[in-house]
């Protein structure tokens, strides 16, 4: 009897270890107060201070032209709140508006800075949105695509509405936003919606936390996954792997643009390979070599507009 009592004792010493950790992550990661843009910059492993004067330039540009806030309400009630930006030329030929989903404990007004410079320019106008749970919308769990790309399709009627019916429109998201739009391309898309981009996007919350906590941590999956998965559908209302892009672009009709850097070790690009492999709609694949987590962009600016480009002249 003693040996039982002692192996009870252990199993509940284990047991109440699992349920630590699995509390400790789920706050960590899935609450909005606690998942910090710092800690999620170290993670990605992208040194962002080299393209600093960059960025800064480009800003002080974007925030020169006219711009405006913008809040809908989600299906669940929500307050969404994103920011604006008209084409700089009033007298394009067709009204074309690119919608950009931001990454994970980003904001709507962050991830674009950059590529704001090349849509601008080009005739289009930006709707930048904040996630649910990040930047000024409303929410306190992070969606993490699998309820953002709901959230896509209230940005888009929204869209739709403020230019008549009348616009062509691209999705484009990055690492989480990325996500979303791939999970999105499953949805039943406006007529409006021509082609959607994702850079670095992973095929859902499950399995890109099962690769960080393995490749980051050194730690197994079990029990901190299953068990945050349990608590995320009680307090969030969905699973961490209820929507998958793998699954999602198999459905998808919307033409796709893939984009990922090769040396990303936040989101891996065979991630990437995965979906691809599995999408049914026209698609392309651009892999930029050298490029570490939502850095394609910044390493090769000149393939990665280019990509953009031949996209966009096959589909608008």
């Amino acid at each position: 009897m003693g040996k039982l009592k002692k192996a009870m004792a252990c199993l509940g010493a284990l047991a109440a270890v699992g349920v630590g950790e699995t509390a400790y992550f789920y706050r960590r990661t899935m609450k909005r107060n606690n998942a910090k843009v710092e800690r999620t910059m170290k993670m990605s492993g992208t040194d962002w201070s080299q393209y600093g004067p960059l960025l800064e330039k480009r800003k002080e540009f974007m925030l020169s032209q006219e711009h405006k806030d913008v809040h809908q309400i989600a299906f669940d009630g929500l307050k969404l709140h994103a920011t604006y930006f008209p084409a700089i030329d009033k007298n394009v030929e067709k009204k074309k508006v690119a919608i950009c989903f931001h990454g994970y404990t980003s904001q709507g007004m962050s991830d674009y800075i950059g590529l704001s410079d090349y849509y601008l320019k080009r005739g289009y106008a930006m709707l930048l949105p904040d996630a649910r749970a990040h930047g000024q919308s409303e929410g306190e769990y992070i969606g993490f695509g699998c309820l953002d790309r709901k959230d896509v399709l209230v940005w888009i009627d929204w869209v739709i509405q403020e230019l008549d019916g009348d616009v062509e429109i691209v999705l484009h998201g990055t690492s989480m936003g990325g996500a979303t739009v791939l999970m999105a391309s499953g949805l039943e898309l406006p007529a409006q919606v021509k082609g959607i981009i994702s850079d670095c996007g992973f095929t859902s919350p499950k399995e890109v936390f099962t690769h960080v906590l393995n490749s980051m941590y050194h730690l197994p999956a079990f029990p901190v996954i299953p068990g945050a998965d349990l608590v995320n559908k009680k307090l969030a209302g969905y699973g961490m792997d209820e929507c998958n892009a793998k699954r999602e672009v198999a459905k998808a009709k919307v033409p796709i643009l893939f984009i990922h850097g090769s040396n990303d070790t936040f989101v891996p690009c065979k991630m990437c390979d995965e979906i691809f492999d599995c999408c049914a709609s026209p698609k392309k694949k651009l892999i930029i070599d050298g490029a570490a987590h939502a850095e394609s962009y910044y390493k090769d600016m000149e393939k990665y507009e280019q990509a953009m480009t031949e996209f966009f002249e096959e589909i608008m």
